[in-house]
This record gives structure tokens, sequence and C-alpha cells, in this order.
């Protein structure tokens, strides 16, 4: 993939634009989605077109089938003028030269040192900067006040370690109906990396090397947190369903008003209390100690390397990371600005909970590895068999094993 592209890079799309098609007037440009950034993205882009004389045009697919379909497209020499993807698929992309290298214009912004450092870390490949945050999306602690007032606890003491966060919902559990006190997703690979990891990074304790191609997974603070929820659901404080949830129906568990405490996705916030009539909690994901850290998920966006129009599209993306889209489109959707200097904007500082997740921003993680969907979020992964063997398995050798199958994986 890399050798055809790189052909095309020298012929002159090298540099945003040094070889590009000169237009006569205004140009659309192309943009490419997942479905799960499609309303992101359109808003994004109506703001743009209204005040700009190239117009973006968005196309949105399938979660499902967007992997394929870029695939297709590079096999085509047909990207998109830009195109954007789950941030874990970033070093991948970088690495085959589906996007344009875009460093130079990327570190000239002046706001470059403030754009979400772990989204910028995975657009690079081998110290060039290929892609930029699109959308955020973070891991935290979701809690019930209303559960938590009736178990007696505070409701504005959230726990401030995993520890404590399990004393939390063993409390509310004993509340007995049907209530619960927490919900993991148990048989979901995306899920536990995205929940689990974080208590790992909060405790000083990884998950992989640094460049992504060996698995750290057997590192104490891992076998401490899978324990602990091991533990939860063998005394039936997680919820039974836990066990075989794989993502379509965790949110509906939160939306119950049944489950007491539980990590999960940061948008969830607002889409949990549109729907129900109980109040949420925010709090970070924490280590068995202490400490705090999230995953901080999303999707990156960049050029796509066949583009004729490379100019044209880098002028949307760095609008996309200015105080104008950040604040105006972003954050008054209610959404985590790209920016860690935005953390407190004029719409967040609303609601205190908002500004708490904002500010995980700088702190925040993502994992970096070039066979990152392979090795971790397939439903065929070796990840699955790890995570499952160390809950509900033989825990003694789940992680020692899952290690060797996950560098293994990583390496390919």
């Amino acid at each position: 993939m890399r050798r055809w592209l790189g052909a095309v890079l020298t012929a002159g799309l090298a540099g945003c634009g040094g070889g590009a098609a000169v237009a006569d007037g205004p140009v659309t440009v192309t943009l490419w989605t997942r479905a799960a950034t499609e309303t992101v993205s359109k808003a994004y882009a109506a703001a743009y077109n209204a005040t700009h004389e190239d117009t973006v045009e968005v196309t949105a697919y399938p979660n499902e089938e967007y992997p394929a379909k870029l695939a297709s497209a590079a096999g085509a020499r047909a990207l998109p003028d830009l195109f954007a993807a789950d941030v874990v698929f970033a070093p991948q992309y970088a690495a085959q030269g589906l996007w344009l290298d875009i460093t130079e214009k990327f570190t000239a912004l002046p706001v470059a040192g403030e754009v979400a450092p772990a989204h910028v870390r995975n657009g690079t490949w081998e110290g060039r900067n290929y892609a930029v945050p699109h959308t955020i999306d973070m891991s935290v602690l979701l809690y019930n006040k209303n559960l938590y007032r009736q178990a007696g606890l505070d409701p504005e003491k959230p726990p401030t370690s995993l520890t404590e966060f399990a004393a939390h919902a063993r409390t509310i559990d004993k509340l007995g109906g049907d209530v619960n006190g927490t919900y993991f997703g148990g048989n979901c690979g995306g899920c536990n990396v995205f929940t689990l990891w974080p208590s790992v990074w909060a405790a000083g304790g990884d998950i992989m090397n640094d460049d992504g191609t060996a698995s750290t997974i057997d590192d104490p603070a891992m076998a401490g947190v899978f324990a602990l929820y091991r533990q939860l659901y063998e005394e039936g404080v997680a919820a039974p369903a836990s066990k075989d949830e794989a993502g379509p129906t965790w949110l509906g568990a939160l939306q119950s008003g049944t489950i007491g405490i539980a990590p999960a996705p940061s948008v969830w916030l607002g889409i949990i209390e549109e729907k129900t009539d109980f109040e949420l909690g925010v709090a970070p994901i924490s280590g068995l100690d202490g400490g705090e850290s999230t995953f901080v998920g999303g999707d990156a966006i960049g050029i796509g390397a066949t583009s004729a129009k490379a100019d044209a599209a880098w002028d949307f993306l760095s609008w996309t990371l200015g105080d104008e889209a950040q604040v105006e489109v972003v954050a008054k959707g209610k959404g985590v600005p790209v920016r860690t200097d935005l953390a407190a904007n004029r719409y967040a500082a609303a609601d205190p909970r908002v500004v708490t997740i904002n500010s995980l921003l700088a702190n925040g993680r993502t994992p970096y590895a070039k066979n990152f969907n392979a090795t971790y979020n397939d439903p065929q992964s070796p990840w699955i068999a790890t995570f499952r063997g160390a809950l509900f398995g033989d825990a003694s050798t789940a992680l020692t094993d899952g290690a060797a199958a996950l560098t293994a994986s990583l390496a390919k």
C-alpha cells in the first residue's frame, strides 16, 4: 500500500497540496466518516460552509462497514479528500500512507501545543504528523445520585480509588430488588479496553510497550483490576448480564436507573439524562489505590493521500481546531473540545460535571499500536480470550498466556 502511495506523494501531493490542481473558483471537499461521528462531522461542515467559499460534503457509512470501505477506496486510489476514523486505527492508516503528511502545517498552528496530545501521538508515524483530532470521547465513572442517597452515600463524594468504587457498589447493591451495584461489558473487547485500562494507567502500569509491538497485560496493576471486577461479579454486586454484555445493551443497562456506579463513555452523560428522571454524577476512573486516568477515544481525521484538493482540505482541518469551531460547534453541542485550553469554555461552565470530563483530556491516554483492531477490537481477537479468562475463567494463567498471544498479534 505504501509503495504506490509513496509514488503518488512523490508526484506532487506531499506537503499539503504542493502539486494539487488549482481551482478557478470555490471547490467541494469530500469528507467520509463512520456513522458514530456523522452528527459532529455534519455540524462542523455546516458551520464551515456557512462562512467559507469552499464547501465540505460529508458522507457517512455504517461503523462495521467503514474500514472495508476505506480499504477498497485506497486500493482503487480513490480516497476522499478527507476521512475520519476511530483514533485507534490512526497508526495503521498513517503507516500505510493513507493520509498526507501534514507535519509542517500542523506544527505551525498557534494552538498546536494545546491539541489533545493523546490523539496527536496516534496520528503520528515515524515522527511525522498525518492526522488531527476530529471528535473526543473519554471514559469516566457515571454514578446514580438517587441510588447513592437511598444507600446512605454522599452523592457529592464519588470514589477516589477503585477500592472505594467497589465499596460504594457493594453498599448500593444492598438496596436489593432489581438494583445492582455496578455493570461492565464482560464480553466486549472495546468496552474493556475503554473502561478497564485507565485503572492500570492511573496506577502507573501499562498494557503495551511504547511502540505498541508487545503486550504487558500481565502487569500486576492489570491483574489487580481484573481481580476486583471478578470478585464483584462473583458476589453478585455486578449485574448478572455483565458477563455476556457485548456492547449493544450496555447503554440501556445504565439508563434503567438500577445500576449504582459504572465506568462508561463520557458522552452518555447527556444521552442518559435526556431519557431518565434520575441525576448522574461524574468522576474520573482511578487505580486500586488512587490516581486517575481516562481513555481518550473518538475519531482522528486526515487528508486522503490521493486528494487533489489538499489545500482546501487543510483549510477545513485547521479551522476545526480553532476557537470558533471548538466552542461554538463542539462545546455548544455538549461535546468535548479537542483543545486542552478550552476545557472550561462558556458552555461547559454551566455544568461542573462537563468541566470535570473536559479537564481529563490533558492527561488522558490513547493506546498506540499499528495492529490494534485485530488484536483488541475484533470479535475473534486474542484480547477476548484473555479478559474472559481473567474475569470468568482460569485467572492463574489468563494474563500470562494472553500476553504471549497479544504480542504475537501486535507484531503482525
